[in-house]
C-alpha cells in the first residue's frame, strides 16, 4: 500500500512538474522580431538604418497590446525561415504569405494583410494581355524564395523567370530596361511606381491569386512548438482588428482595404 501511495505522490509531483513547465513556456516576456528590412512600404531600412513601415508600426502595436518588449531583427530573406529555425528570433513579420508549403516548417498567426498581385511593366507597354501566351520569350522579375517565383515558375512556363534577391534589385532592373515585366505585391509595386518608377513604368494587370501557391494571405511565422506565443499575437491581432488599430496604421501607408 505504502508503494502505491508512493507511485501516486511521485505522479502527482510529475504532473505538477510538467504543469508548471508549461506554464513557464507560455511566459513570453520578451520576443525578439525577424524581418527583411528591405520590402517598403511594409518593412524598410530608411538612410539612418532604422526599420520603417507598415509591419515595423503593427508589430509594436501588438506587442504594446501583449504587454511585451520587442526588438527587432534584420535577415536576409533567403535565411529567414532557416534562422527562425536556429532560434535567430521567435516569429516573423515580413510580408510572408502563409502558404501550405511553409506550413510544413513554421506554424502562422491570424492572417493580418491580403492584397492583390499586379505585373507592372515599362509605360511604351501597349498590350494589357498578360496570360502565359502573351508573355512568351519575355523576361519576368520577381523577389526570389516568394510566392510570386513559384506562381511564374508554375504558370509563366515559356517566359524567362528571374528571381533577385529583393524587390528593389528587381524593381531597379525594369527601371534600367533589363526586364520586362514585375509580378509581385501590389502595395509593394505601388510604392515603386509612385516613386522612382513613376516616370518608366505602369501598372499592366492583375493576377488573379491561386491559393495553392499565394496562400491564405500574409501572417506572422512561428516555430510549431511556440504555440503560446502563436495564440498571443492571435489574440493581439483580433483586438487591432476589432478596435480600429489595424486600421489606423494601415490606412497611414496605404490607400486600399489591406484585409
Amino acid at each position: 500500500m505504502k508503494g502505491f501511495v508512493r507511485f501516486i505522490a511521485a505522479a502527482a509531483l510529475t504532473v505538477v512538474g510538467a504543469t508548471g513547465a508549461l506554464a513557464q513556456a507560455k511566459e513570453w516576456k520578451e520576443i525578439r522580431i525577424g524581418t527583411e528590412g528591405a520590402y517598403p512600404p511594409f518593412n524598410n531600412l530608411n538612410a539612418k538604418k532604422e526599420l520603417e513601415g507598415f509591419e515595423i508600426d503593427y508589430g509594436n502595436l501588438l506587442c504594446e497590446k501583449m504587454k511585451v518588449k520587442c526588438s527587432w531583427v534584420v535577415q536576409d530573406w533567403d535565411g529567414i525561415i532557416p534562422a527562425l529555425l536556429a532560434s535567430k528570433y521567435d516569429i516573423i513579420i515580413a510580408g510572408m504569405n502563409a502558404t501550405d508549403e511553409r506550413k510544413k516548417r513554421v506554424d502562422f498567426t491570424s492572417v493580418y494583410t491580403k492584397t492583390p498581385i499586379w505585373i507592372i511593366g515599362p509605360k511604351t507597354t501597349t498590350s494589357t494581355d498578360v496570360s502565359p501566351a502573351a508573355l512568351k520569350g519575355k523576361a519576368i522579375g520577381v523577389q526570389g524564395s516568394t510566392v510570386h517565383a513559384n506562381f511564374v515558375e508554375k504558370i509563366y512556363k515559356d517566359s524567362t523567370a528571374r528571381p533577385y534577391p529583393t524587390q528593389e534589385e528587381a524593381n531597379l532592373d525594369l527601371l534600367s530596361g533589363r526586364l520586362d515585366y514585375i509580378i509581385a505585391d501590389s502595395l509593394s509595386l505601388e510604392d515603386f511606381l509612385n516613386g522612382k518608377g513613376k516616370d518608366c513604368c505602369k501598372q499592366i494587370g492583375v493576377i488573379e491569386r491561386d491559393p495553392a501557391i499565394h496562400g491564405a494571405g500574409v501572417a506572422g511565422a512561428v516555430r510549431k512548438e511556440d504555440t503560446a506565443l502563436k495564440e498571443m499575437f492571435n489574440k493581439a491581432i483580433a483586438e487591432s482588428l476589432a478596435d480600429g488599430s489595424h486600421k489606423k496604421i494601415a490606412d497611414k501607408y496605404f490607400k486600399i482595404p489591406i484585409l
